[in-house]
């Protein structure tokens, strides 16, 4: 195969929780083999990118680096790293490591935010969304990593940080501006990314990594491994039963 360029989801396509898809490692080495730029690109924002790769590694056994990841923590943390506003993070350690990395301040007081940061976290307690609320409710922004409802596990759907976010907005009245798949800030981040050839996506949800695709020129692979089906839209461009077929799909299409 020649040069191309392929954008992964993780949840749902790779694993599913701690539960590896079948032939996923053989289906990324195959395709690393064959001259793909791969790029692991995640709405979930609980944790930093070396701690994705390392969870790739240790669920699918690729040997996935930090490098290769991008999450919607990274997205969000471009987007306001201009200004540099002091940050109060609802989220997990993802989003504050993205936000060290860029220079963004946070802190755990909310009385002296000017952005208030959501994104998908198990320790979400009544406590933190007040404080989240109260923070915007003073006249801090609101900015949310992602808004996917669910994400998919081994044990089904749970509630994603767009759940969270949801709770944040109806008690703030606030409105928050959405940095990962499928908005401009996190295309605008894989833009960069990118080497010379075609673009692939391929994901298991419609509303977030095939509507990643659209406006790009990037063509969309649905598989059917996580939480989407053949006639959720928009539409993919081609669907598959799971990254396992996805090396052999696309040696015709890119030879």
């Amino acid at each position: 195969m020649t040069s191309f360029n392929l954008i992964c989801d993780l949840d749902g396509v790779l694993f599913l929780g701690e539960t590896p898809v079948p032939g996923a490692a053989e289906a990324l080495a195959e395709l690393a083999a064959g001259g793909c730029n791969l790029i692991f690109a995640t709405n979930n924002s609980f944790r930093a990118r070396n701690e994705v790769a390392a969870k790739i590694q240790r669920v699918t056994g690729f040997p996935a680096t930090a490098n290769q990841v991008v999450t919607s923590a990274d997205a969000a943390a471009r987007l306001i790293a201009a200004d540099r506003p002091m940050s109060f993070v609802l989220g997990g350690d993802g989003i504050t490591a993205s936000f060290e990395e860029a220079g963004i301040p946070c802190t755990t007081d909310w009385t002296e935010a000017e952005m208030v940061v959501v994104g998908m976290t198990p320790e979400f307690s009544y406590r933190w969304l007040n404080d989240a609320a109260a923070a915007v409710r003073a006249g801090a922004r609101l900015l949310a990593t992602n808004d996917d409802a669910t994400y998919p596990t081994s044990e089904g759907e749970q509630p994603g940080a767009g759940a969270l976010l949801a709770a944040v907005e109806k008690a703030s009245g606030g409105r928050a501006l959405v940095a990962g798949k499928p908005y401009q800030p996190m295309k605008d981040l894989l833009a960069t990314r990118l080497a010379d050839g075609p673009t692939w996506v391929v994901g298991d949800r419609a509303e977030t990594d095939l509507a990643l695709a659209e406006g790009t020129g990037w063509k969309s692979i649905l598989v059917l491994t996580g939480v989407g089906r053949p006639d959720d839209q928009p539409s993919p461009d081609y669907v598959l039963d799971s990254i396992a077929d996805v090396p052999a799909f696309l040696s015709s299409r890119v030879a």
